[in-house]
């Protein structure tokens, strides 16, 4: 079969990407897209098909109900298909990362027993950090995974350390929603089970920019929100299918363990957003050429190569503007690279409360913001909050070079004032 490879990659068509957001080239620049993106139109028109032409309750015997089922049911398909998952029964839909992170965590811990230990890390965002701490009310012992202060990484050094044949958990995000940082996860899934232990990956800040694939990480347990990846507020949960199956059902008392992945939607998931998630597919497939030997996979594939190529090139002008300001101090790794880190560049400015700066951008209808990004761990031991945190532009593909220099004119002034 061909490979995604053999097709020559092209750049992206700027102007048709744009165009498929509605909201995308009006009066504001969005450049704090790790906070939320911008939705696909696709994602719209499929939203309307649902509700227009299907918004009847599952499982029934007439014909509007049965077409509803099927659409939820190809919803599931094609998740498990986009992060490559081996049965749609690993995927379950939800509300949000926060609240499936928590369901996760109550039915795990009834496996858990006192003594058991779980690794956290300090540069998470809370969601992935909260729901484990509150297992020490069982008696089970919660690790930190401390960022190394001097490169601002997670070593796997330290996480070998840590880890014991009490492990029975590993949690961390695969991208920093701060630092933008890029994690090594497969070699730390290596790590994680050589000591018979599972891995949690918080994949929020890295679902917009890679495609995913939970098989090649070999990941246990991974999760992130579409309404980061262009489409509606809803999430979706993996977890492998021998670790699901044995958890305790968070649904009716009468949805047994075996009924995945509906055990854990309480009430079932939205049915309209989870249909919705198909319009992330179709968008992403248009921008892949014409090619017959193509996979679907090998198709998104090629849309995240184009997508994360032109990605660098953004961080790269911003990047190079920031290290070049002498009161500007970038906080994660400064190298514009796409193989370690996405665009989503944090910074401080000497003697500057970060909260004073977006305020300044808005009259030029700049979006930016600043803050922890409930990575209150991380900000807190870089000694940052007593400067209200970090101000972070987030950038994605449909983000343009142009809106860059429209950002570093409005800031250059701000900067050496």
């Amino acid at each position: 079969m061909t490979s995604v490879h053999s097709t020559t990659q092209l750049p992206l068509n700027l102007e048709w990407v744009r165009a498929t957001f509605p909201s995308v080239g009006k009066e504001w620049v969005f450049l704090d897209n790790a906070g939320g993106s911008q939705i696909a139109q696709p994602v719209i028109e499929r939203l309307n098909q649902y509700l227009l032409t299907s918004n009847v309750q599952l499982g029934a015997s007439y014909a509007v109900s049965q077409l509803a089922s099927q659409r939820l049911a190809q919803a599931n398909q094609a998740a498990a298909m986009f992060i490559n998952a081996a049965d749609p029964a690993e995927v379950v839909m939800g509300p949000s990362t926060s609240l499936l992170l928590r369901i996760l965590a109550s039915c795990l811990s009834q496996t858990f027993k006192s003594g058991d230990e779980v690794i956290v890390t300090n540069c998470d965002h809370e969601a992935n950090i909260t729901p484990w701490l509150e297992l020490q009310r069982q008696g089970i012992k919660v690790k930190f995974w401390l960022l190394r202060p001097e490169t601002l990484a997670l070593d796997l050094v330290d996480l070998e350390n840590l880890l014991s044949d009490k492990t029975r958990l590993v949690a961390l995000t695969h991208a920093s929603n701060v630092l933008g940082t890029i994690n090594p996860i497969r070699e730390i899934a290596d790590l994680v089970h050589r000591s018979d232990a599972l891995l949690c990956v918080d994949g929020v800040g890295y679902a917009p920019h890679r495609l995913i694939d939970v098989q090649a990480m070999d990941v246990d347990f991974y999760v992130f929100s579409y309404y980061k990846v262009y489409g509606p507020h809803h999430a979706l949960l993996y977890g492998k299918h021998q670790h699901l199956l044995p958890l305790p059902s968070f649904n009716h008392s009468f949805i047994g363990k075996a009924d995945l992945p509906y055990k854990l939607q309480p009430g079932g998931a939205n049915y309209e957003l989870s249909y919705s998630t198909l319009g992330i597919l179709d968008y992403l497939e248009q921008l892949v050429p014409d090619d017959n030997a193509l996979t679907q996979r090998d198709r998104l594939s090629y849309a995240f190569d184009s997508i994360s190529a032109y990605e660098e090139m953004l961080s790269d002008r911003l990047l190079s503007f920031l290290l070049s300001q002498p009161q500007v101090k970038v906080i994660g790794e400064t190298r514009c690279d796409r193989q370690i880190r996405v665009p989503t560049v944090a910074f401080t400015v000497t003697d500057v409360d970060s909260a004073t700066v977006p305020p300044r951008l808005e009259p030029y209808h700049i979006g930016i913001r600043s803050g922890d990004f409930y990575a209150k761990r991380l900000i807190q031991d870089l000694g940052l909050a007593a400067q209200n945190g970090v101000v972070r532009v987030s950038l994605v593909h449909y983000n343009t070079l142009e809106e860059c220099d429209r950002l570093i004119e409005q800031l250059e002034p701000l900067l050496s004032a």
